[in-house]
Formats: structure tokens, C-alpha cells, sequence
């Protein structure tokens, strides 16, 4: 592994993990509820309409905004890394072939 590779690696990882608390905000999860009108409102809207009027716990709505509330978890943060790692290392491989 060349040096650029381990470097947009760790470039993704790290990325990505400041990031997620940004994206997470910017779409309406926040630690003071869901916004109203934000793109997260909507994904509430029809997960209560969904499940009869209610937001049923462990469904993508509620993990987003338990993350939002109190942060990503270390296994979250450890799969988020890998995630943005993963980016990075594509990214490399990609820019090597051209």
C-alpha cells in the first residue's frame, strides 16, 4: 500500500467521523428532537404512518435519533470509520488509474 492510499484511507475514516454528527444535524436530528419540516420529519412522518401513528423503537427513524440525541455509540463510530476508510481506499484505487 502506497503512501497516497494510506492517507486517503485515513482521510475517509476521519472524515467520515466528524461528519456524521454534521449530516445527522443537517437532516433534523438533533439533540433537542427531530426538526420540524426537515427531510428527518418527513422520514418520522411515514414511519408513524407506517406503524399506526407511532415511531416503533429499533426502526431507522428512532437508531437516527437516539444518534442525534447522545452521539454515535463506538460500534457506530468504529462502522462509520470503516465506512469512510472504505471511501478513501476507492477513491485511491480509482485515482491510481488514471
Amino acid at each position: 500500500m502506497g503512501l497516497l492510499t494510506a492517507a486517503a484511507i485515513a482521510a475517509g475514516a476521519g472524515g467520515a467521523v466528524v461528519a456524521a454528527p454534521l449530516v445527522l444535524a443537517g437532516i433534523g436530528f438533533t439533540a433537542g428532537g427531530i426538526v420540524a419540516g426537515s427531510y428527518a420529519a418527513g422520514m418520522m412522518s411515514a414511519a408513524a404512518v407506517a406503524n399506526g401513528g407511532a415511531v416503533a423503537a429499533g426502526t431507522t427513524v428512532a437508531v437516527l435519533q437516539s444518534a442525534g440525541v447522545v452521539g454515535l455509540s463506538g460500534t457506530a463510530t468504529a462502522a462509520v470509520a470503516g465506512a469512510g476508510g472504505t471511501l478513501g481506499w476507492l477513491t485511491a484505487a480509482a485515482a491510481a488509474l488514471i
